[in-house]
């Protein structure tokens, strides 16, 4: 019997279900990405690529990180005046087991937030989950929102058996 089937005592084998991928559109993506508390940003550090654990908040269609002391955090902040730098943001929920769930991913322009009171306020909502001061809050303004849901779909038992 491979993987792809069970026994069932009474009936013989029977086919594991089919995953079945269902875009997000966007509201639905950043309600499920608000449902998580932790996610990983995706930005480039001395030309290459790097992602980064991090906690966030979604605040409309923003995505709010708390960033932590750290010489790769620099890479995330463009120099003032200058525009932005473009990064992702991504977050999941999918079973282990059964491989069920969702994923969302963010691409946007990265701002520090400057006001000492906006920086008071969301570093209240992102406490810290590692131990190391606080440097920053940095708000990433959604460009485009993707995501998916990972469902099931019956697979269809043949005739022959």
């Amino acid at each position: 019997m491979d993987h792809e089937t069970a026994w069932r005592p009474d009936h013989g084998p029977v086919p594991d279900p089919v995953r079945s991928t269902e875009q997000l559109d966007r509201s639905e993506a950043l309600r499920l990405l608000g449902t998580v508390p932790l996610g990983r940003i995706v930005f480039t550090h001395q030309a290459l690529p790097a992602i980064r654990p991090m906690n966030h908040v979604v605040e409309g269609e923003n995505v709010v990180v708390r960033l932590d002391e750290g010489a790769s955090h620099a890479s995330l902040v463009a120099a003032p005046g200058e525009p932005g730098i473009v990064l992702a943001y991504e977050a999941d929920a999918i079973d282990p087991d059964t491989h069920l769930g969702w994923s969302v991913v963010v691409v946007g322009y990265a701002e520090l937030v400057v006001s000492r009171d906006e920086t008071e306020r969301l570093a209240a909502l992102l406490g810290p989950w590692m131990n190391q001061p606080m440097a920053g809050v940095l708000r990433i303004r959604s460009e485009l929102v993707t995501g998916f849901r990972l469902g099931l779909e019956p697979r269809p038992i043949s005739a022959a058996g």
